[in-house]
């Protein structure tokens, strides 16, 4: 099959498919077609299916059968066992990076396990968890048959299109396509991608249910309605249609062919082709309620004409002059030139390169702007257990790793940013942004906005990857560059290639390479939403932009400069260790940050007094410069860790716990609540004030102190 792109519309979707047999892993099928990525979770047994058969000549050990390689194309397979605490954890670990959950098991199932849709909504809020079952789940309604088994005959005979199927109402026959698992596995499709669109939106997922029973009555829906209208009860008809003629099969030479008039004006044009013009004004048949009122003798009409010709003269004399169509075999649909140009048949690759590859029925949605990526071959069992059930796929980022993170993502303050991509032929591609923030941290997720008027929007829309270099202050020509539109940037830029080839701008403060993770339309802009893989920060300040101009953010050193040389003077800090702080039992029994008083109290002091309370301190960046409006003596504290035990007449207190009534200076007491409430944001500021009011001068990078 063609394709200009691997991706697929739905490339970045991940689903868990823990279905077997056809209605699920059709469903599943559709999703994985288009670039889903489609992970079967599968026992020791593995998919009914596989042994199902039927199985090639070349096929002597019965691996790949027919049923299962048709519906699972292109997904991939991890074995566990989910009556095990170690396979319920991979699971649950699995379920807490995945967008979809389709199973088709009878009610009560995963429950038992312990793996409920609400126990996985717990640990991952934006789960959408699809069930197809027979008889629908009692969350949304309890059927009288919700534990009985079905497969698509029960399905097909209980829901009623069995009863409407057939040569009369004596031989009531089965659909031969199984109907019933097929059409509720493309409901299930559609409730799954409205209900991620919601998830998308407010970042709750939901339960979707359909039951395969429901499905058909949705089907046979002409039946309901004329229930309704006129109290019939509809049954088998043969070919025909209740209330329509000519409609059904007609007989032919050799075989047969379909006609469906339903306008006058197909029925005048019909008359012409079987030149018996008289009859298209013929008061019998001239009117859609005549012909249905003679429709036996019509239908005997035409069948006397279609027979007296071959399926291909018919198609000569009525193709694009009516509704018409030969009743093809599936050796008349491989031959006919429609499926070639419309590419409805598909080779799925066979594992041994040497073998013949199997045919398969192509995926019949379209989208003019994201091609169907090729097939690729199903999974072996298990094949797929190291990439998924590995310790490092499972480990979520550590705390360590998110305070790195948030310490890169902070190099970034109000300002500019350069985005980087390849395009297909590898030329690399940029523009300067003002717009990217950090999203989360655990998925590390970061987001852009890209104008849908920019020359090179629809090249970060094709990419699977894209840079951010958050540019420092010594920038300001790249800046203007990037926002320009020459031809030759990275001819007259220094960069280089970094993480999946991607361009990284020498001398940025920080840079980000990024999976692109979710496309959003904004408007005039797309947001493009991206998972760093790797980032790198370097030593300087940011370049900011506000209000047409560029400024950078330093400490505002003439503040401590003052402070320090003003007489009274108190060094203190806000030390943590574990997200807890560490205060000092005054001999009153009210509590203070570790300080140290006095005009020869300075930041080596404070280290030194920490030090030998066995504490080993990091100060690591100027917190608050106090003046109090009373006394006017001046406080500079610091923020930093410390490692060890608290020393005698010293408490370390969880950020929850802090008794801030009992903090005795206001200023100091201010300043924790403070503190309390950015650490939540991971956002810090230098506070210049006194202890009622002031201003938080946010900065970014922390040049040492001098004091």
């Amino acid at each position: 099959m063609n394709s200009t792109s691997e991706a697929g519309i739905l490339k970045g979707l991940r689903v868990l498919d823990l279905s077997r047999m056809l209605s699920g892993p059709y469903c599943t099928m559709m999703l994985a077609d288009h670039g889903a990525e489609v992970i079967k979770i599968e026992s020791a047994g593995g998919d009914t299916s596989r042994n199902n058969g039927p199985f090639r000549d070349d096929d002597p050990d019965h691996e790949w059968a027919g049923y299962f390689v048709s519906l699972n194309r292109s997904k991939k397979s991890v074995q566990l066992d989910l009556k095990t605490r170690e396979g319920k954890a991979a699971f649950r670990a699995l379920a807490a990076t995945a967008d979809v959950i389709v199973e088709n098991f009878r009610p009560g199932v995963m429950e038992r396990l312990g793996l409920s849709y609400e126990s996985l909504a717990e640990i991952n809020p934006r789960l959408v968890y699809a069930a197809i079952r027979g008889f629908g789940d009692p969350r949304s309604g309890e059927s009288p048959y919700a534990n009985w088994p079905s497969y698509d005959v029960v399905a097909q005979a209980m829901g009623g299109i069995m009863g409407l199927t057939g040569p009369d109402a004596q031989t009531p026959t089965k659909v031969g396509p199984g109907i019933g698992d097929v059409f509720a596995g493309l409901m299930m499709c559609f409730g799954i991608m409205a209900a991620l669109r919601v998830a998308e939106a407010t970042g709750k997922g939901q339960f979707v249910d359909v039951a395969m029973y429901d499905a058909m009555i949705s089907l046979c829906e002409r039946a309901v309605y004329l229930h309704d209208f006129n109290g019939s009860v509809p049954g088998p008809e043969g070919n025909d249609h209740p209330f329509l003629a000519p409609f059904g099969l007609f007989p032919a030479k050799d075989g047969d062919v379909a006609i469906g008039i339903v306008d006058d004006a197909f029925w005048r044009a019909l008359t012409k082709a079987m030149e018996l013009h008289e009859l298209g004004n013929d008061a019998r048949y001239a009117t859609r309620s005549a012909r249905s009122a003679n429709s036996k003798e019509l239908n005997a009409l035409v069948s006397v004409w279609t027979k007296s010709f071959t399926k291909a003269e018919l198609s000569q004399k009525l193709g694009g002059v009516i509704p018409f169509g030969p009743l093809n075999t599936i050796a008349d649909i491989v031959a006919d030139p429609h499926t070639s140009a419309r590419e409805m048949l598909v080779d799925v690759p066979h594992p041994d390169p040497n073998a013949r590859p199997w045919k398969v029925a192509a995926n019949p949605l379209r989208f003019s702007a994201s091609p169907l990526p090729a097939p690729k071959t199903p999974p072996r069992m298990g094949a797929d257990n190291n990439e998924f059930l590995t310790t490092s796929a499972l480990i979520q980022i550590s705390i360590d790793k998110q305070r790195e993170l948030r310490d890169a993502f902070s190099t970034f303050a109000t300002g500019v940013t350069v985005v980087t991509t390849r395009q297909s032929d590898g030329t690399p591609r940029g523009f300067t942004a003002n717009s990217f923030t950090s999203v989360s941290l655990d998925p590390p997720l970061l987001l852009i906005c890209v104008a849908k008027s920019a020359l090179s929007c629809d090249v970060f829309i094709a990419s699977d990857h894209f840079a951010i270099n958050v540019l420092s202050e010594d920038q300001k020509a790249t800046s203007g560059l990037f926002a320009s539109q020459q031809a030759d940037k990275f001819e007259i830029s220094d960069w280089h290639s970094g993480t999946s080839n991607m361009p990284l701008l020498d001398g940025s403060l920080a840079s980000f390479v990024c999976s692109k993770e979710k496309l959003i339309d904004a408007g005039d802009h797309i947001i493009l939403i991206g998972r760093v893989v790797d980032f790198a920060e370097n030593d300087g300040s940011p370049l900011v932009y506000f209000k047409g101009n560029y400024f950078s953010v330093g400490l505002e050193e003439q503040l401590v400069s003052a402070a320090s040389h003003s007489g009274d003077l108190t060094i203190g800090a806000i030390v943590q260790q574990d997200q807890k702080l560490l205060l000092v039992v005054e001999p009153d029994s009210s509590f203070t940050v570790p300080k140290i008083c006095g005009k020869s109290a300075s930041l080596e002091s404070l280290r030194d007094q920490l030090r030998r309370d066995n504490l080993n301190p990091v100060l690591d960046f100027l917190y608050a410069v106090y003046q109090d409006s009373e006394t006017r003596a001046h406080g500079i504290f610091y923020h930093g860790t410390v490692k060890g035990d608290a020393p005698e007449r010293s408490a370390f207190f969880p950020l929850k716990d802090v008794p801030l009534e009992k903090i005795k200076s206001q200023a100091e007491r201010s300043m924790l609540k403070r503190y309390i409430s950015e650490f939540r944001h991971g956002s810090f500021g230098i506070y210049q004030g006194d202890e009622t009011k002031g201003t938080v001068h946010h900065v970014t990078k922390v040049e040492p102190s001098r004091h």
